[in-house]
């Protein structure tokens, strides 16, 4: 009889340890199939997003702290130096999103790295524009000079046609937006290229004649395209609008939706073209 109640008081105490493991794993496993990147809780989606320091991770910013909450949206924002970093971020899932690129950079970058990402909705357009400590107009630059452009494909054939579209050089029928110094058909200056990773640029006005700077790091660096270039990219018909970018699949996420329609708000043209003064200029 004593050993019927042993085993039936060992049966009970498995039974209930039993539950108890259960529950601690169904815990854990709930906690850690959450994502860093983008979430829903409590009828708030969330979202971390890679930007570059400005205009992006600015007008994020902006969103942030004064229109996210009011559309149920909590915005997480992590800046990036490069062009790189983004993209492999949001591919791997660390971000839930980025918002630094063009379409054509995002489309050399998917071919050439084997990711799936997709843009979401164009924001804005910062012209390309051609700066100098030495020279204080076209006409001022010498036979002969250095002029450094980006090193990444779409933005290196966007800067040659830039130097084209003001007469500084020539370029191959039907060169595009990947053109590279091959495509050069007509050189009346000699202009001597020294192509350099876009972040660098700034940086390398003292060392070069001129050089071709990405918006972004031209605000940065504390110049104003609309002021300080001795040449910038036409608006009209311009294919580099800056993005919103996720990972194939993720277009439609409730917090993508929410980040996307508050990125073409009027509030946040406002902001841009108020904040900017024609630097950075809506797409729409």
């Amino acid at each position: 009889m004593r050993n019927k109640k042993l085993a039936a008081s060992l049966t009970a105490l498995v039974g209930v340890l039993a539950v108890g493991l259960t529950a601690c794993s169904s815990s854990k496993s709930a906690g850690s199939s959450g994502s860093a990147a983008a979430g829903s809780s409590g009828g708030v989606d969330s979202i971390t997003v890679a930007a570059s320091p400005v205009p992006h991770a600015q007008i994020l910013d902006y969103i942030r702290d004064n229109l996210a909450a009011k559309a149920g949206l909590k915005l997480t924002v992590k800046e990036f130096t490069d062009y790189v970093q983004p993209n492999l971020a949001t591919q791997d899932g660390e971000v839930g999103a980025n918002y630094f690129q063009h379409q054509p950079y995002l489309d050399d970058f998917n071919k050439s790295k084997g990711t799936d990402l997709v843009p979401v909705v164009g924001v804005h357009l910062e012209p390309l524009g051609l700066y100098s400590h030495k020279a204080k107009s076209l006409d001022q630059i010498k036979d002969g000079a250095t002029v450094a452009l980006p090193n990444d494909a779409t933005n290196e054939g966007r800067a040659l046609k830039l130097l084209a579209d003001n007469n500084l050089i020539t370029l191959k029928p039907g060169a595009g937006a990947t053109a590279t110094e091959k495509d050069v058909a007509g050189n009346p200056k000699h202009l001597k290229f020294k192509p350099l990773e876009a972040a660098e640029l700034p940086r390398a006005l003292d060392d070069v004649d001129a050089a071709v700077i990405n918006g972004n790091y031209a605000l940065q660096a504390k110049l104003t395209p609309s002021k300080d270039a001795l040449a910038l990219e036409k608006t009209a018909g311009n294919p580099y609008v800056n993005i919103l970018v996720v990972k194939k699949g993720h277009e439609n996420d409730p917090a993508v939706k929410k980040l996307a329609a508050l990125l073409t708000s009027d509030q946040v043209k406002q902001y841009i073209e108020k904040t900017f003064n024609g630097s950075v200029i809506p797409a729409s």
